[in-house]
């Protein structure tokens, strides 16, 4: 369903274009403002963000701000401190620093004239993590939080780690990304003469986020910091959380309303990391709605009926032929009362002897597999943005590189809503070792398609805090949940779970090929059921509609492409993703032409776990004919690994207009722990 468009709001919206924020420090954050055309003191809503608000995200800020204004809230959004117009530095993501000026920006918006003392926050990914992060440290004008694609666990849920693993898609790339977008100027229309020396010590001390992310490979204070289920308790305001199912940070959505205490939603649709209004994969959503409802109870206390509805709205996925890339996902919304749901049906199916999944766990066995380096080729992207042919393709060749168990086939469809867990007893020749596990639908035609998966360092067995070695030979239980899903089975097709001991480019490969066994008969997988007749009718949600787009026209259109290149005399293989992130755009308001392009190869050998190689580029540049305004940013990271440490070396180069104007190069190497 195509989006409708409004330019009837209730009421009508002034723009502020720039407005300075001055901290207690004397430091000034740059904000955009849109205000209703109101003499009422009204909310404010606040989004928190590094990604250039002038010249990154101005069109999304439109959409998002025109409908919240044009609803009667005073919105803000706002570059943090040492990005896009905002001085100073910015050190890290999540930092001490970030929350602490948030909290003043919070109170400065509680303070304007134009607001009544209400301020809520939402955001999307960054600025999703940091409104929960604001949440738990209870500033007294918060009064409502929406957590959009993100996370309350840094660790457990982010672009650095799974499952106490190195996500090699990931890691390297978007420290790339932050490299190179920092690295673009302030727009001398907004920051004034002093620009240039403003961009240079930017350019000057602001670090390569990977060094940071990597010297932490163990669940230790860095991320528990600003990861807000270290406190729940401190979130004191309702919170509404919104996730997709081939987006990477939806079982958050899930814990929140398991463990706040606080009135709180959550919306899960089948969507990659991208606009549920424009939803892809469809069916789209009107997720501006919900938030103006979400709001309008518990900003400015009206009575609309939010009180009445399920916890949970999700959209449960019928099955489908596996491909990399879809326009629609059929399915069916579907709700919970609470979370989780009381009186819950589940299935534990067992895996046993002679690759079966079967209800009874019969005798014990030991099939063993040699992992192979290339298995997790087909898997797709950890946080899918769905328009970059970046979702799983047909399981069938990694399955036929993993150890499989499956069911008979179906009688009758089975429909599941949550986590699946795996409990399995394992036994490894090394002492370091990775487990992935895969929960397959097998289609009536044979096509193998991935329903949900886990990983685990098998060295973090007894928690992430901590890396305890395998005894080679000795069998170990151990745990590993697998994301949540809402899938409905279709009759007639098989249950597949698939173990190896290898799942590239989303786990960096063990430093020495690994043999794992599967001890069958202590082994299993339980399946969280979902009882239609027990739940819930889901709402009637809002139906997809935006203000009039924003003025950008396409220069050159972003690709978003996936291809697998494979050398079969050497064993090498290419893995490259040209990630949509958007090509080069005219702002048509302020005539800035801006490009975003990025491109990462993911490279492996089989049986040579050492020569795992990521190699990242991204380019991004902002340009304006009118004042000569021309700045560009080339950054690479390479990433790579020998048997003890890991290996990172980048270069960063900037040109102001025609002339290079700064070169900076990292080299360094960080210890494997455990991994």
């Amino acid at each position: 369903m195509q989006a409708r468009v409004r330019d009837d709001l209730p009421h009508a919206v002034r723009v502020v274009e720039t407005e300075w924020i001055t901290l207690s420090d004397g430091t000034r954050l740059a904000a955009r403002l849109w205000l209703p055309e109101s003499a009422e003191r009204v909310p404010a809503i606040l989004e928190y963000l590094p990604y250039r608000l002038s010249d990154g995200t101005q069109a999304g800020d439109h959409q998002q701000m025109t409908w919240f204004a044009g609803h009667g809230y005073g919105c803000a959004r706002v570059d943090i401190r040492g990005t896009g117009n905002s001085d100073g530095i910015i050190e890290d993501e999540y930092s001490e620093q970030e929350q602490l000026d948030g909290l003043e920006v919070i109170a400065w918006l509680a303070a304007q004239p134009w607001c009544d003392g209400q301020v809520g926050m939402v955001g999307t990914s960054w600025s999703g993590f940091n409104g929960l992060q604001l949440a738990a440290r209870t500033p007294p004008a918060l009064g409502a939080v929406i957590s959009i694609y993100a996370s309350d666990d840094r660790y457990a849920d982010d672009v650095h780690y799974r499952g106490g693993l190195v996500i090699p898609m990931d890691m390297a790339q978007w420290a790339n990304c932050m490299l190179s977008w920092n690295a673009l100027p302030p727009d001398p229309a907004i920051a004034g003469a002093g620009w240039r020396s403003q961009w240079r010590e930017r350019l000057e001390r602001t670090p390569h986020f990977v060094e940071h992310w990597l010297a932490h490979q163990r669940r230790d204070s860095y991320w528990r910091h600003g990861s807000a289920c270290e406190h729940y308790e401190r979130i004191r305001c309702p919170v509404m959380a919104i996730g997709g199912w081939t987006d990477g940070y939806t079982d958050a959505v899930l814990r929140l309303l398991e463990h706040l205490d606080v009135p709180r939603r959550g919306l899960i649709g089948p969507w990659g990391h991208n606009d549920p209004v424009h939803g892809v994969p469809a069916p789209a959503v009107g997720s501006l709605g919900e938030c103006v409802r979400f709001f309008d109870r518990w900003l400015k206390g009206l009575p609309n009926g939010l009180d009445s509805e399920p916890m949970l709205t999700a959209w449960l996925q019928d099955s489908v032929p596996p491909r990399a890339r879809y326009e629609e996902r059929p399915g069916r919304w579907v709700a919970a009362g609470s979370w989780p749901p009381e009186r819950a049906p589940g299935l534990r199916l067992h895996l046993a002897a002679g690759g079966t999944l079967a209800p009874e766990a019969g005798e014990r066995d030991v099939p063993e597999m040699r992992g192979a380096q290339t298995t997790g080729l087909d898997g797709g992207a950890w946080c899918a943005d769905g328009h970059s042919d970046d979702l799983p393709f047909d399981q069938r060749a990694d399955d036929g590189r993993s150890l499989c168990f499956d069911s008979p086939a179906l009688d009758a469809p089975l429909e599941m809503l949550g986590h699946a867990v795996a409990d399995l007893t394992l036994v490894s020749d090394r002492p370091l070792a990775l487990v992935s596990v895969r929960l397959c639908e097998v289609l009536p035609g044979g096509a193998s398609l991935l329903v949900t998966r886990g990983q685990l360092n098998l060295t973090h067995r007894e928690g992430h805090d901590r890396v305890v070695p395998l005894v080679p030979g000795e069998p170990v239980a151990v745990r590993v949940p697998l994301d949540a899903i809402g899938h409905r089975f279709s009759s007639g097709s098989r249950l597949r779970v698939a173990v190896s001991p290898t799942y590239w480019p989303l786990a960096w490969p063990s430093p020495e090929p690994v043999t794992l066994g599967v001890v069958t008969g202590e082994s299993a997988i339980s399946l969280p059921l979902y009882d239609a007749a027990t739940a819930p009718e889901p709402p009637a949600l809002c139906p997809p509609e935006e203000p009039p787009d924003y003025p950008m026209t396409d220069l050159v259109p972003a690709r978003g492409a996936r291809t697998i290149t494979r050398e079969l005399g050497s064993g090498r293989t290419e893995l490259r993703f040209d990630w949509d992130l958007g090509g080069t755009k005219r702002d048509e308001v302020t005539g800035t032409e801006i490009t975003f392009e990025a491109d990462a190869v993911f490279e492996i050998t089989e049986d040579d776990p050492l020569s795992a190689r990521v190699v990242c580029t991204n380019v991004t540049a902002v340009r304006r004919e009118a004042d000569g305004w021309d700045g560009r940013s080339e950054a690479r990271t390479e990433m790579t690994c020998d048997a003890t440490s890991f290996h990172i070396s980048a270069e960063l180069r900037v040109l102001d207009g025609a002339e290079e104007a700064f070169v900076r190069t990292w080299s360094f190497a960080v210890p494997r722990d455990g991994g």
